[in-house]
Order: C-alpha cells, then structure tokens, then sequence
C-alpha cells in the first residue's frame, strides 16, 4: 500500500479555484472601499487569496468586478 505524505486536499480544490488577470474586490455595496486590484483568486471555500498570499475572508468581501 502507498501512502501519500502530500494532502490531497489542495489537489482537489485547486480545481475549483478561480482566477482572474483584472479584477476589484469591492467591501461594500457602493463600492467605495476597495480592498484589492489587480491577480485575485478566489478558492473552493470562498476566500479570496492575493497575488502577495493574503486571504481575504468571504465575510469582509461584497464582491469582484471581473
């Protein structure tokens, strides 16, 4: 039997991710305070990860304009 020391986890929901080349993540409906421009993806669990490794959680994000 073989046993992988690797989770699998991060190869299933690297399948699921998304992302895009030009995007803004807006915090709020008016979209006055944006959080991030630029590379974001967006991951199974709905956090958004940044190009720097910062995840932004799905409650502190309204939404992206792609």
């Amino acid at each position: 039997m073989i046993v992988s020391t690797e989770p699998i986890w991060e190869e299933v929901t690297d399948e699921f991710a998304q992302e895009y080349q030009d995007a803004v993540v807006y915090a709020d409906l008016e979209q006055e305070t944006i959080l991030h421009e630029g590379e974001p993806r967006i991951l199974a669990n709905g956090w958004v990860k940044l190009p720097t490794g910062r995840l932004l959680s799905p409650d502190a994000v309204h939404h992206i304009d792609t």
